[in-house]
């Protein structure tokens, strides 16, 4: 089953406050949404595979650690995905990146697909998939379909807000993908939106309403 961790740093609790807050502007909302990315992946990244290599310091040879295999691929869910991506990249700058386009039938609230592009070695890499939001599910377990029938396996997904009725679903269908959760909200209202939530999260980070 998924392992589900939901974020307890006194310092992503306090960023999430903020982007809550109606009146927070499009630059300082946008920031946070770097910022509490790169935190989140901090935690994500923990159990990450180590191996030894020699080095020399100034002073000797000695032996250390570094990430083992091919690192690491961020694939954000556009477009509200691309600051989390922005946020891992300046923790982890050497990462590749993939981007799936998917938008919500407003009617039907089910994911449509429209783009889909990864780097060629994405199957030999820890794929981050990030989206602020997992609302009712749907868009996040449509962009990891996409990911397993493309043969890849190594799968986590990154989120600022969840609402239950979506962490129960994306369990159900990727049992075998872990969740890390900024904050776990109330429930969803009758249009599938996020409650206490943050409002759209693509529109506060451009503006655009």
């Amino acid at each position: 089953m998924s392992k589900v961790t939901i974020m307890d740093h006194p310092l992503i609790q306090h960023k999430i406050g903020i982007m809550r807050v109606k009146t927070t502007s499009t630059k300082e909302f946008r920031d946070l949404v770097s910022e509490v990315a790169m935190l989140i992946c901090y935690e994500a990244t923990r159990e990450l595979p180590l191996a030894d290599i020699e080095i020399e310091t100034p002073l000797m040879k000695t032996t250390v650690k570094e990430i083992a295999g091919k690192k690491l691929c961020i694939v954000p869910i556009l477009r509200a995905g691309l600051h989390m991506a922005d946020g891992i990249l300046n923790l982890i700058p050497n990462a590749k990146v993939g981007h799936v386009g998917l938008y919500r039938n407003e009617e039907t609230l089910e994911p449509v697909e429209y783009f889909c592009k990864l780097p060629a070695d994405s199957g030999d890499r820890e794929i981050f998939v990030v989206d602020p939001m997992l609302a009712t599910g749907g868009s996040a377990i449509a962009a990891i379909n996409l990911l397993k029938k493309r043969g890849i396996s190594k799968i986590h997904f990154l989120c600022l807000i969840a609402a239950p009725e979506g962490v129960k679903k994306f369990t159900e269908a990727h049992p075998d993908v872990d969740i890390f959760i900024g904050a776990l909200d109330e429930r969803l209202n009758d249009k599938g939106y996020i409650l206490p939530g943050l409002g759209d999260a693509g529109d506060r980070i451009y503006g655009t309403k």
